[in-house]
């Protein structure tokens, strides 16, 4: 994973979300190197978006931290990925958590939120950490493309859902539990192409640190990481064979980052022992990108290498 030119095959998926199983090379969601350390021991989790990509490199270290996992996915178009992160999680969890969930949502809807968060409580008895994660995009070369019907679709997916699943995810969580929302490094950089994915990545910003502060005084801290370019099915899905092989090469770095690079973020911000005292900040594994430098209020952390501490 160090630095260094690198170009994917080109490759391109008519449909969102994405498939990771039929991507080349096959996203990382895991490090021989990463060492665990019961520092989610005992926590139950929910991940949205939890099938592939980020969200399954977070199942699998939270599983590997002792946490009890539970993640969604879509019926129908994740289904293999989604049956492959639950054998996964089940082979890394540890002796005193639970066996993990796979929980099928269409999560841009109130009531299906409320039916994960209640499928989880029944199963469990409460929620204490909150991974929103839930995303999908789409290019666009100018604002007249974008539609209502695409608008509000994305919006459902990328921050209605956030809302959702928080707002009765809290009924079940107490002091001491945390909620953790996936912005993008596009928030902060903004992207002419993915004009609508981006204003909802903004919206998550702002909503994070609204949200910390509505919280602070019940002891449950609310943070988020924004990703740089990784190596996730939601690339494939949105972009042209041309894009994709050449994806990440734009930042420093000089390649894309992958799943397992970023969520040791989501452990970090998860570990009350490692960071009690942050709260409506946002992490930024993005393989350093320099426009970024001048956004003071947020922990940069480029490239994150948790892996080790």
């Amino acid at each position: 994973m160090a630095s260094g030119e690198q170009k994917f095959p080109p490759q391109k998926q008519d449909a969102q979300p994405g498939k990771e199983h039929v991507m080349d090379p096959v996203p990382q969601f895991t490090n021989p190197d990463y060492k665990p350390s019961n520092k989610l021991q005992g926590k139950i989790a929910v991940i949205t978006g939890g099938d592939s990509g980020i969200g399954r490199a977070v199942c699998n270290l939270f599983a590997l931290e002792g946490a009890t996992v539970a993640f969604t996915y879509v019926k129908g178009s994740e289904d293999k990925d989604a049956r492959d992160t639950l054998e996964m999680i089940k082979k890394a969890k540890t002796a005193g958590a639970k066996d993990p969930l796979a929980i099928p949502a269409d999560l841009g809807f109130d009531e299906n939120c409320k039916k994960v968060v209640d499928e989880v409580v029944k199963a469990y008895g409460q929620i204490d950490i909150l991974i929103n994660n839930a995303a999908e995009q789409y290019e666009c070369a100018s604002v007249e493309e974008i539609d209502e019907k695409r608008l509000e679709r994305v919006f459902r997916t990328n921050i209605f859902s956030y809302f959702f699943m928080t707002r009765h995810a809290l009924k079940h969580m107490k002091e001491g539990s945390s909620i953790i929302n996936t912005t993008s490094v596009n928030a902060y950089k903004g992207n002419a192409k993915l004009l609508d994915y981006t204003s909802t990545k903004g919206a998550i910003v702002a909503f994070t640190r609204g949200l910390s502060l509505q919280l602070v005084s019940k002891g449950i801290r609310v943070n988020g990481v924004a990703p740089g370019p990784i190596w996730t099915p939601l690339i494939p899905a949105s972009f042209k064979e041309e894009e994709t092989s050449q994806f990440g090469g734009q930042v420093p770095m000089k390649r894309a980052g992958q799943p397992i690079e970023v969520a040791p973020s989501y452990v970090f911000l998860a570990c009350n022992a490692c960071s009690s005292y942050i709260s409506g900040q946002v992490l930024h594994p993005n393989g350093k990108n320099q426009m970024l430098l001048h956004q003071n209020h947020d922990v940069h952390i480029d490239c994150v290498s948790l892996l080790t501490w």
